[in-house]
């Protein structure tokens, strides 16, 4: 089996490759030539965008679209070619408006672009293991100066009684929380974040979050999200937060707002990544658990493209077998000493790690 096979099991826990279908305009007078259209590109590839004149219409001009982006325009019925290496990877929702005999009409078509990055196996090394609150249900994991901060949700614990979601801030070496606050017993705690002294924490299906004062952890206010969606994940690029939903879009936030700048789609090779979960920015590039597996995803923020894989499985061996424990959630990265710490949802344990190639 190839190498790349090997990793998206890992990842994916069974090799599927998720194929886009080549949407056809229902327009009657003017449709793409889907004949010309493969159901995935790659980044390397080009469209060769064309438009079918079965009724024989003057046509003037065509401007073509992608994703709602005007990318050309052209005479009569001839074909523009357009460059897929900038496009972010997911669907390509084309667009061609035909002016024609003083009208105009629309033909619409979608491909999917997948990636062409073979993710990199990395090694990681545990240089501590650290003592973790196992009636903690770990959403989500920061460090923030040199203090770690965790938010928890609300799902039942070893003693198999249901917990209450919380924010806290915690000594990492001795497992000893400092500062505790807890939400409501409706409301399932998710991820966090951290950016300029404020704490931004998710609610899984109460479709708000939460932003607190960093060092008090006074509510400031609530936030609804833009959209009705699930969430999941959470991390700041140091402008924008980077939010997850279950699926395999990152939505990018204004952080005053909570209004969509923008997205991406996750992908590793030919197969979508649904169920990316907590998050952290490292080095520019965002570190993401899936859930329910036990392995991080190393993924592009530009594009979506999973570079790297780190298969942490081993790691549930060396925690308590509890019944009730659950699976690998939370990623700190330590700046001070470029570590990377990683736990899990009523894990016992928490672990300090170096990645290698």
């Amino acid at each position: 089996m190839k190498n790349y096979n090997i990793l998206s099991i890992i990842l994916l826990g069974t090799l599927f490759v998720s194929c886009g279908d080549t949407k056809k305009g229902e327009n009657s007078l003017f449709t793409f030539d889907n004949l010309k259209f493969k159901e995935q590109y790659q980044p390397q590839e080009a469209l060769s965008l064309e438009i079918l004149n079965s009724n024989s219409k003057t046509i003037d001009s065509i401007i073509y679209y992608v994703n709602e982006k005007k990318i050309g325009s052209k005479k009569g019925v001839d074909k523009l070619t357009f460059e897929l290496k900038d496009q972010k990877l997911g669907y390509q929702n084309l667009k061609a408006l035909v002016y024609y005999e003083g009208q105009n009409s629309e033909a619409t078509a979608r491909v999917e672009l997948v990636s062409n990055i073979a993710p990199k196996l990395l090694k990681y090394t545990i240089v501590n293991t650290y003592p973790h609150d196992i009636q903690a249900y770990t959403q989500g994991l920061e460090f923030y100066r040199d203090t770690l901060y965790e938010g928890t949700g609300n799902g039942s614990g070893p003693s198999g009684k249901r917990g209450i979601s919380s924010l806290r801030k915690t000594n990492y070496k001795t497992g000893e929380v400092y500062k505790k606050v807890e939400l409501d017993a409706q409301y399932f705690g998710e991820g966090i974040t951290i950016l300029n002294n404020k704490v931004y924490q998710l609610t899984w299906k109460n479709n708000e979050a939460y932003v607190y004062n960093a060092d008090t952890f006074k509510k400031e206010k609530t936030v609804p999200y833009y959209k009705n969606m699930e969430g999941w994940g959470l991390v700041s690029n140091g402008t924008n937060l980077y939010m997850t939903d279950s699926s395999e879009t990152i939505h990018v936030l204004n952080p005053e707002t909570f209004n969509a700048i923008d997205h991406i789609n996750v992908y590793s090779l030919k197969s979508k990544v649904k169920g990316v979960n907590e998050l952290e920015w490292i080095n520019g590039k965002i570190y993401g658990n899936v859930y329910q597996k036990d392995a991080i995803a190393v993924i592009n923020p530009k594009n979506g493209a999973v570079e790297g894989i780190i298969n942490l499985a081993d790691l549930t061996t060396k925690i308590a077998k509890l019944e009730d424990t659950d699976v690998l959630n939370g990623i700190a990265y330590n700046p001070k000493t470029k570590t990377i710490f990683v736990t899990g949802k009523n894990w016992n344990k928490m672990f300090e790690i170096k990645i290698s190639e």
